[in-house]
């Protein structure tokens, strides 16, 4: 878990800087944070070829049945893409929503899985659990908590989840393996997993592979489809579902990815 911890620091410090803009109602700021590398050249694309808002807060105002989200929190989203959307949550389910950020999936979910169930989000940066938190508490949610932790060491017992949901921040882990893993070791059998991510594309040059100022942008981190789906089954999962939904980069696309725990015989 400790191989990478270059990686890790550098992911906490830019989340840490995008959650303290949020918190202070700087969302364009914030949204500059995470759409471009240390240095000025951008990383990861905010719009599609016909300049539609691929990122963030518009993207749950495309998502049919996602107009509930709170604003705030929907505003302060990073992600691309609406796990949500295909989760295909149920009343009483539990849910983990891995990098749970500022909270606009977790809130989302909390109310599909009203009554009965209830929603975790997981996240390593202070700044972001206080932000989620805050959100919450201003939409008057109670079926959620929000944890400190790492993806790679997920801080819940074995088959505990219903439903593992996450919206692109699986690639920012520097071992992929490891957190899908962990993913299956929490899923219930038969659970499910539903996660926007990004997906390199396969003639990713080394460089921008090895560039930490991209990794932190979600790009240099990913892996292709075919070494996420070999990923997927190595962890256990079976019924892998990939699907692209929108170029982010040059050398990379977000898609939905969905996999289920096989049940118990």
């Amino acid at each position: 878990m400790n191989d990478h911890p270059e990686v890790r620091e550098a992911v906490r410090r830019r989340y840490a800087a995008a959650a303290s803009r949020l918190a202070a109602h700087q969302d364009d700021e914030a949204h500059a944070v995470e759409a471009s590398c240390c240095g000025t050249a951008p990383v990861v694309s905010t719009t599609d070829a016909q300049g539609r808002q691929v990122f963030g807060a518009e993207l749950y105002r495309l998502a049919t049945g996602e107009e509930g989200v709170p604003e705030p929190a929907a505003a302060a989203s990073l992600g691309c893409g609406v796990p949500t959307a295909v989760a295909d949550l149920h009343p009483g389910e539990t849910v983990l929503d891995l990098g749970s950020g500022a909270g606009a999936d977790v809130l989302i979910a909390a109310r599909r899985v009203a009554p009965g169930g209830r929603v975790i989000g997981l996240d390593m940066t202070v700044e972001m659990l206080e932000l989620a938190r805050r959100h919450a508490t201003e939409a008057g949610v109670t079926n959620v908590e929000f944890l400190e932790g790492y993806l790679e060491d997920i801080p819940l017992p074995d088959a505990s989840v219903d439903v593992v949901i996450s919206n692109c921040v699986i690639n920012l882990a520097a071992d992929k393996h490891i957190v899908l893993r962990e993913a299956a070791r929490v899923l219930r059998p038969g659970g499910r997993l539903a996660v926007s991510d990004v997906l390199a594309d396969a003639d990713m040059d080394d460089t921008t592979r090895t560039d930490m100022a991209q990794w932190t942008g979600c790009v240099a981190g990913a892996l292709t489809e075919d070494e996420y789906r070999a990923a997927l089954v190595a962890a256990g999962l079976t019924d892998v579902e990939i699907t692209e939904t929108h170029r982010v980069h040059a050398k990379a696309t977000a898609a939905l990815v969905r996999a289920r725990k096989p049940a118990e015989r």
